[in-house]
């Protein structure tokens, strides 16, 4: 958990949730970051040593790199492309639809009020109830 933190900005804290799902749903990694960093920067923790036959993320996570890193996995990088791309990369949005599962994930974690209005001011202490939740959903 060396290296993250919890973001300040003129709001207060702030901080992000990264995750990664299996096809049921269930969580299979999650990361936090500070507010003010982009999506894209935690995006190959995520998928590092994992097999998978799909990346389905959002537009933010769609740098070149990062597709050509995904796709070198032997998963199939299913990422909207961004609308003022010259050139949009092609996609399958039935597929894309599967997103859900990380949406549904969030919705679970956001259930406890602790994870959803933010009160720890730690960041290892914020991503270890996180941790701790994520196994009571495995669990359930």
């Amino acid at each position: 958990m060396e290296g993250q933190e919890i973001g300040r900005s003129c709001g207060g804290l702030t901080s992000k949730l990264h995750g990664a799902v299996d096809a049921l749903g269930d969580p299979l990694r999650v990361l936090l970051s500070a507010g003010q960093v982009s999506d894209i920067e935690q995006a190959p923790n995520l998928i590092d040593q994992f097999p998978a036959q799909a990346v389905i993320t959002g537009k933010g996570y769609g740098a070149e790199h990062f597709v050509a890193r995904a796709e070198t996995t032997g998963a199939q990088a299913l990422i909207p492309p961004c609308s003022n791309r010259s050139s949009p990369r092609q996609f399958d949005s039935h597929l894309y639809r599967e997103r859900n599962l990380i949406e549904r994930l969030c919705a679970r974690l956001k259930k406890c009020r602790r994870i959803a209005t933010g009160y720890d001011k730690l960041a290892k202490s914020f991503l270890s109830f996180i941790h701790l939740v994520c196994a009571f959903v495995r669990l359930a």
